[in-house]
């Protein structure tokens, strides 16, 4: 039976064969970007901090070496597998819904959250959650993609290949819309924290364009979700090997959606 597109389960599921090689790419493009943020912040030495939606082990891994043995790093996901091999005296690993389960215990200098709630229906709630986590005066670091279509130079519609790129990322920006995905989410991150209370809210950006950890991560997503583009009829097989066989190559330009990093203090 085909998957319905109004599934709210998470699009990019951690079991299926792509996720290490997709993780693997998010690392490489992002986690420079995150850690940025994180030691700007002044996380350090004897600190708690609470991944959410931890994904794969770059994250957990980092936090741990800047909170050293005296600190604490909880990684949380619904769906732990890529995680639980790094579990330590520093590092625990929670099978946790950040909408629906409290607050791991106690109360942290950080927490943090990338590329997570935009995939979750109610984020007012897991909002609320990682707000009531926080100790007075710790830091939630949210970092979130912007998914609307970006202008027609992204990517750089030059030819057939640009445009059946664009039309396959339309293809996913539909699957994430239809399980309750807020496509501009990542755009409204300052304003989120602001509205639940935190001060000091600061936010950047990151774009990437044609960077080689690009390539690697449209392949795996493609392949991750091709059996739901194909299915809802937003893509045929034949359009979907023809992309593969151009993304090979290494000469399209592909664009990440935007990662909009927003920073708040709890008073």
């Amino acid at each position: 039976m085909a998957e319905d597109a109004t599934d709210q389960g998470y699009l990019l599921k951690n079991a299926q064969p792509e996720t290490g090689t997709r993780f693997g790419a998010l690392a490489e493009l992002f986690d420079p970007v995150t850690f940025r943020h994180v030691d700007a912040l002044g996380i350090g030495p004897g600190m708690r901090c609470w991944e959410v939606g931890a994904g794969g082990p770059s994250v957990p891994l980092g936090l741990a070496e800047r909170v050293g043995p005296t600190g604490s790093v909880v990684a949380t996901d619904i769906d732990t597998a890529w995680n639980r091999d790094i579990a330590n005296g520093v590092i625990e690993v929670l099978t946790h819904d950040v909408a629906a389960d409290p607050p791991p215990p106690g109360s942290f200098d950080l927490v943090h959250a990338r590329l997570v709630l935009v995939h979750v229906a109610d984020r007012a709630e897991a909002l609320r959650r990682m707000v009531q986590a926080l100790r007075p005066g710790g830091w939630l670091l949210l970092e979130d993609a912007y998914l609307m279509p970006q202008p027609p130079l992204c990517p750089d519609e030059f030819g057939p290949e640009e445009r059946l790129t664009e039309q396959l990322h339309n293809g996913f920006r539909t699957l994430m819309a239809g399980r309750g995905a807020d496509l501009s989410f990542g755009r409204n991150l300052p304003r989120t924290l602001r509205q639940a209370g935190l001060d000091d809210v600061r936010a950047d950006a990151y774009f990437p364009i044609a960077l080689p950890a690009c390539t690697v991560l449209e392949d795996a997503t493609v392949r991750q979700v091709r059996h739901l583009l194909t299915e809802h009829g937003l893509a045929t097989d034949e359009e979907i090997d023809r992309h593969l066989a151009n993304v090979a190559t290494g000469r399209l330009d592909l664009p990440t959606p935007p990662m909009v990093s927003a920073w708040g203090r709890r008073p």
